[in-house]
């Protein structure tokens, strides 16, 4: 009995994976990645190391929304709140690495006082959401910088565009005016979910791991 319960939760937990990685690239596919406001996704992708890890000491920040919608329809207000939380925790938050502060090479936290480039990412998702963000237009991603080493920042998927806010970067950009190589994101369908944000994937492992205020 055991082992049929062990069974019955892999299936139904790849099948959430299948089913939020599908109504992905049903949603944001769209012509001309790099010209739109919307990102494009390409299928799935497994999840960064570092936030299964997270997810598993607080999995409150990583359940999916009750109501979920498409797009969220952002006012002026909600985009302004955008670029204060963005200065504020590029502000609070002094940039020093894992290693430095954990010993490891990757490990996600919510910073009290400094953090890398995830661990930002991860408070700005917090505060939009005590703002009244929904966490599914608030995702996680992963992106390869200027001198391809891995990157984080959070998008923020709203109808007028898909926002980055960056803690190497003040003002807060449409994803395409980033000089980033996008690489995978959350699901907005289920956190827990990873897709592709690469037409041609790449084999090798991400670790956001930089150093000073690079990351």
């Amino acid at each position: 009995m055991q082992r049929f319960q062990v069974m019955l939760v892999a299936v139904l937990s790849w099948a959430a994976f299948v089913v939020a990685a599908a109504a992905e690239t049903r949603t944001s596919s769209f012509p001309g990645m790099r010209q739109t406001a919307f990102m494009r996704v390409f299928g799935s992708a497994s999840p960064p190391y570092g936030f299964i890890r997270f997810c598993e000491m607080q999995p409150g920040h990583c359940s999916a929304d009750r109501f979920l919608e498409d797009r969220f329809t952002a006012t002026p207000e909600h985009l302004s709140e955008l670029d204060d939380i963005n200065r504020l925790v590029n502000r609070t938050i002094t940039p020093q690495t894992d290693q430095d502060l954990y010993g490891t090479t990757e490990y996600w936290t919510l910073p009290t006082t400094s953090g890398d480039c995830e661990d930002y990412v991860l408070l700005k998702r917090k505060l939009l959401i005590a703002n009244g963000w929904p966490a599914s237009a608030l995702l996680i991603t992963v992106v390869r910088d200027e001198v391809g080493d891995g990157h984080a920042v959070l998008t923020a998927r709203t109808s007028q565009g898909d926002f980055v806010l960056d803690n190497k970067a003040s003002d807060v950009r449409i994803w395409h005016q980033t000089p980033y190589q996008f690489v995978m994101r959350q699901s907005y369908v289920n956190p827990r979910v990873w897709v592709s944000l690469e037409e041609h994937a790449r084999d090798r492992p991400l670790i956001m791991a930089g150093s000073g205020s690079g990351n």
